[in-house]
């Protein structure tokens, strides 16, 4: 009988990517408090929608630069010591949302909380190859990421009763609790022996480059796909509130019992092209069909520019919906594209080199998107973010057919 990570292995393979799914819901937890309590907190502080850009860029930036270092550090120093630190650090960052009142003391927070978090995803993407088959790493990846979509999907039910029983600076505390309480449980459950076993090669597909790398053409490449094609999530997470409230005209409790919404299709995304990844792009070595699926989603992504164009509140989720539904499929497809030909070694770094360009995006775009609310320019901001997966599809496929000849 094989053990628990084989190939034919028990339930309890998944035990591992679940944890990572734990993880990931907490983090979006404490990074979505903000925008769902945006109306009030703006209101509150006197911020504007330009500053809180300008905050959210706080985030991203620092979200962007712990990427890539915490995939370096739990490449090296594994998982255990790794995701303890950072998940310790994220929480106190959490806390500190509620000392924060103006610019500073609010950026100075996001801060430190993206550079926390920015071990999620590479922590998710490293004990996926570390603990799984090559053949169920795609729905790895689904599991082991999808607690960010859950945690999009359960703050405003799970905030919004806090806030009114405690109000904005409460949800903080909460969300830095929830945070200290994880960590206690990951230093008991990180002893197991899954979260220490080498990594399994994954067979049957050509390495051509072992190491991402600021040279290679793939690199550029997978980062383009991710995050250019999933930048309409970005959009959706930081700037749904906003608009329901000062265009729809919605109140902070409604706003709480609708948000919920987008996320569902972030969640389902994930697990549907995670089936895909491993079923019909074999895992990210078909690139014909990856090209194929690419497309498809790039033209999709375009109807995110029809939700200004309607009064219908309904027709608004559904687009919104939508719009997290595809970002989803780029982030999958693109990571199986990455670990079809990186190293395996590497998972921690090509995951946060991924999240860390859609941060970076994040940043530059945050604020010119927060002016042109203030500016009641809706349909604009709608419409450029619906073009951003079109400048990632060109990028990824031009920057791919440059490189190295493919495996046949």
């Amino acid at each position: 009988m094989r053990g628990e990570s084989g190939e034919s292995g028990g339930p309890g393979r998944w035990i591992p990517a679940l944890a990572m799914c734990a993880v990931s819901l907490i983090s979006y937890i404490d990074r979505n408090t903000l925008a769902l309590l945006a109306p009030t907190i703006l209101r509150d502080t006197g911020l504007s929608g330009e500053q809180y850009g300008f905050i959210i860029s706080a985030f991203s930036v620092a979200y962007m630069l712990g990427n890539p270092l915490w995939g370096r550090i739990l490449d090296r120093a594994g998982l255990r010591k790794g995701m303890a630190s950072a998940v310790a650090i994220w929480t106190g960052a959490s806390m500190a949302h509620a000392f924060a009142g103006g610019l500073w003391s609010f950026g100075a927070a996001r801060a430190v909380l993206g550079f926390g978090e920015g071990a999620t995803f590479p922590g998710g993407l490293r004990t996926v190859v570390q603990t799984l088959p090559a053949r169920q790493r795609g729905r790895g990846l689904a599991v082991a990421y999808s607690g960010g979509s859950l945690g999009a999907v359960i703050t405003p039910l799970v905030v919004t009763p806090i806030f009114l029983w405690w109000g904005w600076r409460g949800a903080f505390w909460f969300t830095g609790g929830v945070g200290a309480l994880w960590v206690a449980h990951w230093l008991w459950l990180s002893r197991r022996e899954p979260f220490r076993r080498a990594i399994p090669r994954l067979a049957n597909v050509v390495k051509i480059e072992q190491s991402p790398n600021w040279n290679h053409r793939r690199t550029w490449a997978f980062m383009f796909a991710y995050a250019l094609g999933s930048m309409p999530l970005g959009f959706v997470l930081y700037e749904t509130s906003l608009y329901l409230s000062a265009v729809l005209h919605k109140s902070q409790v409604e706003i709480g019992e609708v948000l919920w919404i987008p996320p569902v299709g972030w969640e389902v995304g994930y697990f549907f092209f995670g089936w895909v990844s491993d079923r019909y792009l074999g895992s990210g070595t078909n690139f014909r069909r990856m090209q194929t699926l690419f497309l498809a989603l790039t033209v999709a992504s375009l109807s995110f520019a029809l939700a200004p164009l309607t009064d219908s509140f309904a027709i608004t989720m559904f687009l919104l919906f939508v719009a997290t539904f595809l970002a989803a499929g780029f982030i999958i497809g693109s990571l199986a594209y990455a670990n079809a030909y990186y190293s395996e070694k590497h998972s921690g770094l090509i995951a946060g080199l991924g999240a860390g360009s859609w941060s970076a995006m994040v940043a530059v775009v945050m604020p010119g998107f927060g002016r042109l609310f203030d500016l009641h320019q809706y349909e604009l901001a709608f419409l450029l973010a619906a073009l951003f997966p079109i400048a990632g599809f060109a990028g990824w496929r031009m920057l791919h057919g440059r490189a190295a000849p493919a495996q046949a």
